[in-house]
């Protein structure tokens, strides 16, 4: 692969970055305070609607969709750099630039496998920004790890699907422009193969029967930038058969197809979020002094700052390669890597946060800092897409497959 970026991908990164200065990291402080003053925290601030309509006048919109029909038709690797400088302020840029989960899987599945009717009355409008939407999948009382052991029931009756399940940490739930749930259940319990079972319907968040019951926490936040995590319930909630997305039984290859480029964005993110922590870690230590000499002259700080730089050059190539591969070879040829980062960048950030925080003292954990924020989205994403333990197994018994 080559390592430079290409004309369109230096142009995308140059406007980007200026957006992220000019609007973005200002409007931080501001979102903060005029949630504070909201009927409701699960409310929109006025500040984020306007840089959703500055990012759409500079072209800074839907960069995730490859479909140039949809969105700015770029490729995974020429996306990935963009995602990582939306990862240093997560819970602003990628809404501003409408490139934020779950919204981003939910319409790159309504792209691929979603009817005309489908796409128009849920797709237009999410890519246009009008809504939001939710993929509702985990749920409490089974290991969601293992998808195939997920229990809600989707039961046909005459031209309708009746859902009937409970699912938690639906992200983006609790915000009130959420208007459609993706619902991964079982149409087929009883089905001879196990990942024949499942299918994926559209349900309004309007339908009788759905309860949005209580927003779920993650380490005390509740994430309301992000539009929070959810728990859900779909007591005998009916839609038409026509809200069912492509076949009956694909639900769980349709799950498979949303995580590959999702798990790019994700890394991407990361990484840009562990630069910030460097860059933060960077300033703190050139202006604080203890023991008789500056931070940035203490051995342990400097080693701290050194294995940073490394970490993440070596995050940044490995996702890069990844995306390269999901390119030209596909999803499916791409597989080790895409479980490689999967497991390696959540882990690697983490480590890298936990050393910011700890430059910070108390206000490392404080909310002065985006640091512990930052540090409890990272490690959400060791769970998050499938536990690292999961893509550790499967990554292993390909690995072993060769000596077999």
């Amino acid at each position: 692969m080559d390592f430079a970026f290409d004309a369109r991908t230096e142009e995308l990164r140059a406007k980007l970055l200026a957006f992220m200065d000019e609007y973005v990291h200002p409007a931080e402080p501001v979102a903060e305070e005029q949630r504070a003053q909201l009927a409701s925290p699960w409310d929109t601030p006025a500040v984020v609607e306007e840089l959703k309509a500055e990012a759409r006048k500079q072209g800074l919109w839907n960069l995730f969709l490859p479909d140039a029909e949809y969105g700015a038709g770029l490729t995974n690797l020429q996306y990935a750099p963009l995602a990582e400088i939306t990862g240093r302020s997560p819970h602003l840029a990628p809404t501003a630039t409408n490139c934020a989960a779950p919204d981003t899987g939910n319409m790159e599945v309504l792209a691929q496998f979603g009817n005309e009717q489908q796409k128009k009355q849920w797709l237009e409008p999410l890519l246009a920004g009008e809504i939001r939407s939710a993929f509702a999948m985990t749920e409490p009382e089974v290991a969601s790890s293992d998808a195939t052991n997920i229990t809600t029931h989707i039961e046909r009756d005459g031209h309708e699907y009746v859902i009937t399940g409970r699912k938690w940490y639906i992200s983006g739930a609790m915000n009130p422009d959420c208007k459609i749930f993706i619902v991964m259940g079982k149409t087929d319990p009883d089905g001879a193969d196990i990942r024949r079972q499942q299918s994926m319907v559209l349900v309004p968040r309007d339908t009788p029967g759905v309860t949005v019951k209580r927003a779920m926490q993650v380490f005390g936040y509740e994430d309301h930038s992000h539009g929070g995590h959810a728990e859900v319930i779909f007591d005998h909630a009916r839609v038409p058969v026509s809200n069912l997305i492509g076949e009956e039984g694909g639900g769980f290859a349709i799950a498979q197809a949303r995580l590959g480029p999702g798990r790019i964005h994700h890394c991407m993110r990361l990484i840009g979020m562990a630069e910030r922590a460097i860059e933060l870690m960077c300033r703190r230590a050139v202006s604080r002094t203890a023991f008789g000499k500056a931070l940035a002259q203490q051995g342990v700080v400097q080693n701290w700052i050194a294995d940073a730089r490394v970490t993440v050059e070596q995050l940044r190539l490995l996702v890069l390669k990844t995306a390269w591969l999901m390119d030209t070879v596909g999803n499916k040829g791409a597989h080790t890597e895409i479980q490689a980062i999967k497991i390696a960048t959540p882990r690697a950030v983490v480590g890298i946060l936990d050393r910011a925080i700890q430059l910070h003292g108390a206000g490392g954990v404080s909310q002065d800092f985006p640091l512990a924020e930052l540090y409890a989205s990272a490690r959400t994403l060791m769970l998050a897409d499938g536990p690292d333990e999961v893509h550790q197994r499967s990554l292993a018994r390909r690995e072993l497959k060769k000596y077999l």
